[in-house]
Order: C-alpha cells, then structure tokens, then sequence
C-alpha cells in the first residue's frame, strides 16, 4: 500500500508539473477537429475515461476461472502523451473504483500496475527508441505499439506478482506464462489501434507527427 501510493503521487506530481492540460485549452471538446490541432486530444481522452473503468473493472464484476486483466495504459500514452495520460490513468482508477466491488486500496493497487507502471515503461521505451533508431514509422508502429506493450506490460504484471499480488485461480508457477499472454492481448489490440490512427485519425496520437515520422520514410 504504502509503495503504490508513493509510485502514484511521483506520478502525478511529476504530469502536473508540465502542466499536461495546456494540450486541451485551445478550444473546447465539442470544437470541430482541425488535422493535428490539439483539441483532437478531447476524442480519446473522454473514450479513455468513458470505456476504461469498465474494462479495468470487468474481473471483478463476472465470475471468471481466469481473471483476464486488461490494462490498455500503452494506449493512452500514445494517444495522450504520457502526462495527460497519468492524469487520465489516474481518474480511470477512481472511476473504477466507484463501480466495481473493491476496495480503494485495490483501486490504488490497480492504477498503479495496471495503469502508471506500464505507462512509464512505455514513455521510457518510446525515448529508448527515439534516442536509437530516430523517428521511423515502422519502429513507432512494431517498437512502441506492438512489441512496446508488451514487454512494457508484461514488466509491470512481473514487479507486481513479485511484490504479493497473484492472478486468482493461477497457480504461482503458471502465472508468468499467463501474464505473457494477457500482455500480448494487450498489445495486439494496441498495435491494431495505432496502426489504424497512423493511417486515418494521426491528430489522436499526442505521440505521432506526420512531419516527423513520414519525413523520414523519404
């Protein structure tokens, strides 16, 4: 508990001191969506705050054998820029809080290695790759979104059942290959978002730029 809470609030303190909602003051959410305009940035955010508490709440609200975990927060970092995305992250565990049957202390648990841990993984992959291969269209897609995700969340998944939370109905031995798989969910899906708003909808990657990414591809 006492970890988590000090992993959120660096979190949060560190998003808020670049003071992410400058991205969405330009004009208002229901303002058309000029090509690469930041107001783009209210379309995922409020799907991020909209289907997000249900997916992370959905374990807890049907019986499973196996308690598919979703977390989705790879996404949100290219969609939103990885402070946005806290903050995002951190009202999507609140959200889920009030509408699953748990407590705040697993809600916290919750953001923070299903939400923030995988998200600051990916921020620090996606400058790894940044730093090393340059801005490459097909590294952002493979690198970040599909093999990215993956490893990132799959890190997270492993640091959390080494510090005491299991996957109910999964023996201790069998977890890791279970996470392994749950992870490439994840990144599948991740993968097949982004590849798509690559191509028809770029102004809702906060990550992505036409100008950067496809000028390279020359």
């Amino acid at each position: 508990m006492l970890l988590d809470t000090a992993l959120a609030l660096l979190a949060l303190a560190s998003a808020l001191a670049t003071r992410p909602w400058r991205l969405l003051a330009s004009q208002p959410p229901l303002a058309h969506e000029a090509h690469g305009a930041p107001a783009a940035l209210w379309t995922p955010l409020l799907a991020t705050l909209v289907l997000q508490p249900w997916l992370w709440a959905l374990p807890t609200l049907h019986a499973m054998p196996l308690q598919l975990q979703w977390s989705g927060a790879c996404l949100v970092v290219l969609m939103l820029g990885w402070p946005l995305a806290v903050l995002a992250l951190c009202a999507v565990g609140a959200i889920t809080g009030l509408i699953a049957p748990m407590g705040w202390e697993q809600a916290l648990s919750l953001t923070t290695w299903q939400g923030l841990v995988p998200a600051t993984l990916a921020l620090l992959l996606g400058s790894a790759l940044r730093r090393i291969t340059g801005e490459r269209m097909f590294v952002y897609i493979l690198g970040r979104a599909f093999i990215g995700t993956a490893l990132c969340i799959f890190a997270a998944s492993v640091c959390a059942q080494w510090l005491g939370q299991r996957l109910p109905g999964v023996g201790s031995d069998l977890s890791l290959v279970a996470h392994w798989l749950m992870a490439w969910g994840d990144a599948i899906v991740t993968g097949m978002l982004a590849t798509v708003f690559v191509a028809f909808k770029p102004q809702w990657l906060a990550t992505w730029s036409d100008r950067l990414y496809l000028r390279t591809q020359g």
